[in-house]
């Protein structure tokens, strides 16, 4: 294999890394590292839960003394600031790397490049871009919040062939098969936050955690755009919010004093905003609020109104649509309300990412296109 191969290959196997941080830790990025010496993989490391420590110096801690003279494959621009830990490039100098690679340059302000040049400054080799569009999509919701001040918003779709995701009487049990549904679940471990409007949460009384095997604790924080209070507090989302992360968006000057001490009590964290023009929750707020806590990647499953919502503000990013083999029919609630669109050249596009098959089901990913 050429170098430039290699190069690829040991940063694939870098941003592999980097998708077992998703999720987990937020507000930090996601970050892959992979340490290679003489042809060999001699240490790899990614970010630890809560967002600390940070790949490179986990890597580096597994690799000890070995790191002297080796490649540093990281997704990330290693960053250059005094934070709770001292900076990553500095440990690297410290570690005496010959060469590192870098996915994509950090955003953030207080790096930005001066991972770089630190690095440069000290006689390291380094080269950026390789695998870039990979190393953008593993770290995308910390690029979004660095940039737009929001989480990316991916927005997950579980449907017929024909769009539908519950039959004219309302039964939506289930639309996709098994393994679909445990394919949805680890996407929400992926994430930091999963959002439902209020229809969805009082129809469906969902649960909105990671049901899979040792997965509970990778439950995202649930999130509930409610702007007029209406989530029965026997909601199984109020209920055992003391257990789970549970954010309530409501309307200001539009609450029952009653009802928010109900939500209080349950362990609910209620949060006012303002509406938007037509008297709903101004979502866009809503994305801006999750941004200034920390989130970095939020999943939307539902329902229909917030969806059309989310995408007439250009606010949705990526799109997980799962397809049932079924036929429902017109009759059928829509997985996305309407969004006024007269002409075709009007259109929402989408750029697909990728296709898998989930047992009898198919999942897609795409991006919108803007």
């Amino acid at each position: 294999m050429t170098t430039i191969d290699l190069d690829k290959a040991y940063m694939q196997s870098a941003i592999n890394l980097a998708a077992r941080g998703l999720g987990l830790t937020w507000p930090n990025p996601a970050v892959g590292c992979v340490i290679v010496r003489d042809d060999k993989v001699i240490a790899r490391g990614w970010t630890q839960p809560g967002g600390r420590p940070h790949a490179e110096s986990e890597a580096l801690r597994r690799a000890g003394k070995k790191a002297g003279g080796s490649t540093v494959y990281v997704t990330l621009e290693p960053c250059a600031h005094q934070g709770t830990t001292p900076p990553c490039a500095k440990a690297l100098i410290d570690a005496n790397v010959r060469r590192v690679v870098i996915g994509i340059k950090d955003p953030d302000p207080r790096v930005n490049g001066a991972g770089i040049k630190m690095l440069q400054e000290a006689g390291i080799l380094v080269d950026v871009g390789i695998e870039k569009n990979d190393a953008k999509l593993i770290t995308g919701g910390f690029v979004k919040r660095q940039l737009e001040g929001r989480p990316l918003i991916t927005l997950k779709l579980a449907t017929s062939l024909d769009g539908r995701i519950a039959c004219h009487s309302g039964d939506s049990k289930w639309v996709t098969g098994e393994i679909a549904r445990k394919s949805g679940h680890l996407l929400r471990a992926n994430h930091d936050g999963i959002l439902v409007g209020a229809i969805t949460a009082a129809r469906d009384n969902p649960t909105l955690t990671c049901r899979l095997p040792g997965m509970l604790d990778s439950s995202p924080i649930r999130i509930i755009v409610d702007g007029g209070m209406r989530l029965p507090e026997t909601n199984n989302l109020v209920v055992d919010a003391k257990k789970i992360p549970t954010w309530i968006f409501i309307i200001k000057k539009r609450t029952s004093e009653n009802r928010k001490k109900a939500y209080a009590n349950a362990g609910v964290e209620i949060i006012e905003i303002d509406s938007d023009e037509e008297g709903n929750p101004n979502l866009l707020k809503v994305v801006t609020f999750l941004g200034s806590r920390g989130l970095t990647r939020v999943l939307v499953e539902g329902g229909g109104v917030i969806a059309a919502a989310l995408l007439k503000l250009g606010l949705v990013d990526e799109i997980f649509w799962y397809r049932a083999s079924k036929i429902i029919g017109g009759d059928g609630l829509p997985a996305i309300g309407g969004l006024g669109i007269e002409k075709m050249r009007s259109a929402q596009c989408l750029e697909k990412i990728s296709f898998d098959y989930v047992g009898d089901d198919i999942v897609e990913r795409y991006r919108l296109v803007i």
